[in-house]
């Protein structure tokens, strides 16, 4: 009777420790694809960070030659204090509203600008100024650079997002408390309306 006991226990104890190993395991791996997850947003954030430092530099420059398209400026000025306002955490990637509250401010952001850079079309002598050059490609940079980064945040999120609803996977996660990352969606103006080029 006690060799059958300690048989039941000893065998207990290994699934048990089997387990726990298991556990560990899946947990290890949702926490190290999160951590992919914060750093591809980090790099979201930096190139759209990179982008509002910019934006003040080109509304001084466009303002000394097209003074009179205020309202243009205003509206940049305005898009840019929006965007800033709006400040991304790590809770943003875990809730689909946050992070389309972020986009839409950012979206607002591009809008405005191309609509600057449309109007600056009427200034050949701004169009020539070595500063305006230097900013413009500085903000088609970055703007590239935000596309990539967004693509390489959405996959990073997808991989954890697919790891994190599979079985068993999904019981560890539920457990410890990780969530589902949102995703950067299309612009609806984009899906529609060709896009103003930099």
């Amino acid at each position: 009777m006690k060799k059958a006991l300690l048989v039941i226990l000893g065998v207990l104890v290994v699934v048990v420790v089997a387990g726990a190993l298991a556990f560990g395991g899946v947990y290890n791996k949702l926490v190290t694809k999160e951590e992919v997850v914060n750093s591809a947003w980090a790099q979201v954030e930096n190139v759209y960070q990179r982008r509002l430092d910019l934006v003040p530099n080109l509304v001084e420059t466009v303002k000394g030659y097209a003074a009179h398209e205020q309202e243009t400026l205003q509206n940049v000025t305005n898009a840019r204090s929006k965007a800033a306002q709006i400040t991304a955490s790590p809770a943003t990637i875990n809730d689909p509203a946050l992070l389309a509250k972020f986009q839409e401010a950012q979206t607002a952001l591009t809008s405005s600008l191309s609509r600057l850079l449309v109007v600056v079309e009427k200034y050949p002598d701004l169009k020539a100024s070595e500063n305006f050059l230097a900013l413009q490609t500085q903000l088609e940079g970055t703007e590239n650079r935000i596309t990539v980064e967004r693509m390489r945040f959405n996959e990073a999120a997808m991989n954890f997002n697919a790891f994190r609803r599979q079985f068993p996977n999904a019981i560890v996660a539920k457990v410890a408390g990780f969530q589902n990352k949102a995703y950067f969606q299309a612009n609806q103006d984009a899906k529609t309306a060709p896009q103003v080029k930099f």
